[in-house]
């Protein structure tokens, strides 16, 4: 009994990993904030993909988001720790609408590091943000002893700015709204395990590791007339996490279709392999979008005319039955839940 009420007293790794534990540890960090957003912004409360402070006598409002980087290894295929760190910072702002602008970072470093080494990770995010035409501006460095840190983490905040009038949020669903991806399910997290030591998995897989600014770009009109109604890249906890988030958000029920859903065979079969559920596997390069279904197939067509999005799929609808809940209709006709993960299957993917 001693020890039970012990482990309910810790933090374990999956608290960091997205799903119901994240959610505990993140009520528990942010309860006694004093203040928790400026003016009518958006704040810590919303738990959305940033926050907003909105500029008095402007139409405009600065978007920020802060992200802290873990990911072992360091080099994945298709990536590594600066690229990551750019990438997931700018497309959390693209997220909420915003122009992404500028970026600060914090490394802590492990003694005994090698500079070559991090002349590479520093080349990489040094090359992200010039890719993405933001500034890095801002920044601090530690170094702590051998020991108390695996090689090297990084945590990035980026600042965007966006038209107060562009509302795309986790709770804007709309009963009837169509869900599209953006490309293949799960492509990074799996990768990424299966390039660790141990494994001898043998695959050409390569994370998904990429911006989402080209999709956000040929979509300018849509954001701008709120015709997207909310926007996620589904990380940590994939889509089966962020899709009972926006669900519980939103009081809605959201339905989606497995014969709809894009997963590559090499995904499918490493999860199988190794136990592991895609719909709860992060993607690095991919988005989901809750859209008004006047507008569904326009918004696809545009998406699938990018070289990010030509996978991109509609996978499902909004509807009121069943809220705070996703459903699944599987290949063989059935129907079944899509539970919130309880925490990340595999530790340190992003």
């Amino acid at each position: 009994m001693s020890s039970q009420k012990e482990s309910s007293n810790i933090i374990r790794l999956a608290h960091g990993a997205g799903g119901f534990l994240q959610e505990e540890l993140i009520n528990f960090i942010i309860k006694d904030i004093a203040i928790k957003k400026i003016s009518n912004g958006i704040g810590v409360e919303e738990l959305d993909d940033g926050a907003t402070i909105p500029l008095k006598d402007y139409n405009q409002e600065i978007v920020i988001t802060t992200d802290g980087h873990t990911v072992y290894p360091i080099f994945f295929p298709g990536g590594d720790l600066g690229s990551l760190s750019v990438c997931g910072t700018v497309n959390d702002l693209l997220m909420m609408g915003a122009e992404p602008i500028a970026i600060t970072s914090v490394i802590i470093i492990e003694e005994g590091f090698k500079f070559d080494t991090l002349e590479k990770i520093i080349h990489s995010f040094n090359l992200k943000a010039k890719e993405a035409n933001i500034a890095i501006i801002a920044g601090d460095t530690k170094v702590m002893p051998n020991g108390s840190l695996n090689e090297i983490i990084m945590a990035t905040t980026g600042i965007g700015i966006k038209d107060k009038q562009i509302k795309i949020l986790d709770n804007g669903l709309k009963i009837g709204d169509k869900i599209i991806i953006t490309g293949s399910i799960g492509d990074h997290g799996t990768a990424l395990m299966a390039s660790r030591e141990g494994l001898n998995i043998s695959t050409d897989l390569k994370s998904d590791l990429g911006f989402l600014l080209e999709i956000n770009n040929i979509l300018g009109f849509e954001i701008k007339n709120n015709y997207i109604h909310a926007m996620k890249d589904p990380t940590r906890g994939g889509i089966a996490g962020n899709l009972n988030d926006w669900a519980k958000k939103s009081n809605v029920g959201i339905y989606i279709e497995e014969e709809k859903i894009p997963i590559k065979k090499q995904v499918t079969a490493i999860c199988d392999m190794l136990g592991l559920d895609p719909y709860n596997i992060a993607s690095e390069g991919r988005a989901l979008l809750s859209v008004d279904p006047q507008f569904a197939e326009v918004i696809l067509k545009k998406i699938k005319s990018t070289q990010i999005g030509k996978g991109a799929e509609i996978i499902g609808e909004v509807k009121s039955e069943n809220p705070k809940q996703v459903l699944l209709k599987t290949i063989v006709g059935g129907t079944r839940f899509i539970d919130m993960p309880l925490g990340e299957l595999i530790p340190r993917i992003c």
